[in-house]
């Protein structure tokens, strides 16, 4: 089984590059969005550009917006199953592109049949078996 995982401090995260693949893998396209400030209306943002506040959704919002679109449009990469074969494609198709601020994506294979978890400390993650403990 292969699995995603983050191998720095910071935590999980695609880039811009890496999300606009992921989605073209599902069917969708991305749009993304930044704001300076938390009364400031949403704008639209380059795709090319990083930016730690940034918002990406898969439909598109015009040039700006004031209100929170409605459930599903709004695209977050942590929701994605680690296991998502499209993520294990986009991750192996574009190498350390595929990295978002402050992470360091790797797949990683463990054996079929495993009861897994991912571990992580400040943002580093490890897959670990799952065992018992008692206090």
């Amino acid at each position: 089984m292969k699995v995603v995982i983050n191998r720095c401090f910071g935590g999980f995260g695609l880039s811009r590059k890496a999300e606009v693949e992921y989605l073209k893998l599902k069917g969708k396209e991305a749009f993304f969005y930044t704001h300076l400030n938390y009364h400031d209306p949403y704008i639209r943002a380059e795709e090319d550009v990083e930016s730690f506040v940034r918002y990406t959704f898969t439909r598109d919002l015009g040039e700006e917006f004031k209100d929170w679109p409605e459930k599903g449009v709004h695209f977050n990469d942590i929701d994605i199953e680690r296991t998502d074969k499209d993520l294990i494609a986009v991750v192996d198709m574009l190498g350390e592109e595929v990295n978002g601020y402050s992470s360091e994506l790797k797949v990683v294979e463990i054996p079929d049949g495993i009861d897994w978890y991912i571990s992580e400390y400040d943002g580093m993650e490890t897959i670990e078996e799952n065992h018992r403990s008692w206090l």
